[in-house]
């Protein structure tokens, strides 16, 4: 399957991380979702009900960073991919989860988790 829709950079406010301040004050998660689906249809018939509406899509899994806090952005990502596997054209999903303001005592740049799935 060589045909992907991307979403790169979708940002929302969370309460996830194992320490207690991360839940009280939450922070920042970036996510990037990528899905592999049959484009084709969508192509030839220009109809949104063919593809994935990205739109829809994001705020899904905005509702999901926003959501239920977990401990680790392992779990978060795991819960993100089954947002993406539950539409119906896809048929593998890459997700991944940064975590830009991780409670890291050095100086970074990002952390985070990449997981891949397919029915």
């Amino acid at each position: 399957m060589t045909d992907r829709i991307v979403l790169t950079g979708l940002r929302a406010r969370g309460r996830h991380g194992v320490y207690d301040f991360e839940r009280a004050e939450g922070q920042e998660f970036v996510v990037d979702a990528e899905l592999e689906l049959e484009l084709a249809p969508a192509a030839r018939s220009d109809e949104v009900t063919d593809t994935v509406h990205y739109g829809e899509l994001a705020q899904r899994l905005v509702e999901v960073v926003t959501g239920e806090p977990v401990n680790l952005i392992e779990t978060l990502a795991d819960r993100l991919l089954a947002v993406c596997l539950a539409e119906p054209l896809v048929v593998a999903a890459t997700v991944t989860v940064h975590k830009p303001e991780a409670p890291i005592p050095h100086t970074f740049t990002d952390v985070a988790v990449t997981m891949r799935r397919t029915r």
